[in-house]
């Protein structure tokens, strides 16, 4: 199972929110790149880079940064946040991101998004951000009627090469990620998922692996990497 330690942008800067809410938010450093090479540095495979900004408005608004710490490391990115359309996939990858995230077109605007597959399959990973069992959108600031579950099936039936699905009420909270709704999308399809979402402590990285015959294929893990709960090789040693 990988471990993608997070980043999150907002203003040039790399944050963490409490369930998402913007007006809740830490700053922990100015310098994405420098963060970004720490995590290399620590042993991590891969990135999970969120441009929040972009989340909230649509449109994608730290690409500077994206930029900075895609020439900064050599291990893979995937990035999410206003990624909204075909050009703005094909945008991110130019950058030398190695998959772009849609999340709010996967729903809202479905021929966005087999714009984005027809041309760039294998590098477009859809997100389903969901808070009991329901899709949530635009920032996760509008809940939809569409579950979690539902959407997964549709995603595979489009051939969506992974998922990554982020539980809104257990994120940035620490009290350990939603096992059993991960669990319920994992089972609903053969589309590898990744997991984010309240990962603390090394026990939640054992409790999703034992869900991960189910296909889990890795886990985000930001707050608690950020407040020294879990450390990155800890956590990289218990994916394994």
């Amino acid at each position: 199972m990988i471990v993608f330690p997070a980043i999150d942008l907002s203003e040039g800067q790399v944050v963490r929110l409490r369930r998402g809410v913007m007006a809740d938010k830490t700053v922990y450093s100015d310098d994405p790149a420098g963060m970004a090479l720490r995590w290399q540095d620590e042993g991590a495979a891969a990135l999970h880079v969120v441009d929040l900004d972009g989340a909230f408005a649509g449109v994608s608004a730290n690409l500077v940064a994206v930029k900075a710490i895609t020439e900064a490391v050599t291990i893979p990115v995937e990035l999410g946040g206003g990624l909204r359309t075909r050009d703005d996939v094909a945008r991110v990858l130019d950058l030398g991101v190695a998959w772009a995230i849609m999340g709010t077109s996967a729903l809202r605007d479905r021929p966005a998004l087999e714009a984005a597959l027809v041309e760039f399959a294998s590098q477009v990973i859809v997100g389903i951000d969901a808070k009991d069992g329901l899709v949530a959108v635009e920032g996760w600031v509008e809940a939809s009627e569409t579950t979690a579950v539902g959407l997964a099936r549709e995603m595979e039936a489009l051939g969506v090469a992974r998922l990554i699905c982020t539980d809104i009420a257990t994120d940035g909270m620490l009290e350990g990620p939603n096992i059993d709704s991960l669990r319920a999308i994992a089972s609903a399809v053969n589309t590898p998922v990744i997991a984010s979402g309240g990962v603390t402590r090394v026990r939640d990285i054992t409790a999703l692996k034992a869900i991960e015959p189910l296909g889990v294929l890795g886990v985000i893990i930001g707050r608690a990497l950020y407040t020294g709960d879990i450390s990155l090789p800890a956590a990289i040693a218990a994916a394994r």
